[in-house]
């Protein structure tokens, strides 16, 4: 069975306490950390607090798989590199497997993709030497699995790979078949969430949308993928959505009928 977490998205303004005890609600044995100011971690974080915090996680018996970054890798900025290398020694630091980063760079649409190659590029030796992976999001302006796949094969590290949100391929057009065989050599982490429509993004319990979860799923089964599954429940977008709480059970159902 794959390890099961949650994103702290799901629960905006959450203590440490209280994301431990919706960790212990199901089996969920780990918590994808939102990066953010305001949040219980952020780029700026106090190495002590990153301490404590990984800490109180490890004697819950809580890994930390993700730590979710808005570094945007094709931004054209003198500092992307640098934004990268404070995530991974944060990461590090708290134990996280991955550094979630977006693509981004929606307003420089010119050589998007070769700056998002070159600062992954330049960031994989520092992640390599860390111990810790950064990983590309299916989402902004690398939607699909054929757009982030392309930036990771020209990167060629084993160091950065490919973060499955499945909802934004599928809204594109992108089968969860073809975007499986894109991103297979690639996958690090997967995020499922349910909408309610391609259009409507609107958080709906898992299993009651139109996401097609169990093609999702199946197609992780035919990779024979066993790392992380997270649910992204975009409560901090979407304040009116169901309380984490009333999401975590039907994302438990939905992956324990398969």
């Amino acid at each position: 069975m794959n390890p099961r977490a949650f994103s702290t998205l799901g629960c905006p303004g959450a203590d440490l306490d209280e994301v431990v005890r919706l960790a212990r609600t199901g089996p969920c044995s780990g918590v994808e950390l939102r990066c953010f100011s305001r949040q219980l971690i952020h780029p700026e974080s106090d190495p002590a607090e990153a301490d404590r915090i990984a800490g109180a996680l490890r004697r819950a018996g809580l890994a930390v798989p993700v730590l979710a970054s808005y570094v945007q890798v094709a931004a054209d900025g003198p500092d992307v590199v640098e934004q990268l290398a404070r995530h991974i020694t944060l990461a590090a630091r708290l134990g996280a497997g991955q550094v979630r980063v977006f693509g981004g760079g929606a307003g420089l649409p010119r050589g998007r993709r070769e700056r998002a190659v070159r600062h992954l590029a330049a960031a994989a030796p520092l992640a390599a030497a860390a111990g810790v992976g950064i990983a590309l999001e299916t989402h902004d302006e690398f939607l699909t699995g054929a757009e982030v796949a392309e930036v990771l094969e020209a990167v060629g590290s084993p160091a950065v790979g490919a973060v499955w949100d499945a909802v934004n391929p599928w809204r594109a057009g992108e089968s969860p078949e073809r975007t499986a065989e894109l991103l297979g050599p690639w996958l690090r982490h997967v995020q499922l969430k349910d909408v309610a429509s391609p259009t409507d993004l609107r958080p709906v319990l898992p299993g009651r949308g139109v996401l097609p979860l169990g093609d999702v799923l199946g197609q992780l089964r035919r990779l024979g993928y066993d790392g992380w599954i997270s649910l992204e429940w975009e409560r901090a977008w979407y304040p009116d959505a169901a309380p984490l709480a009333e999401a975590l059970p039907a994302f438990h159902r939905v992956l324990d009928a398969v």
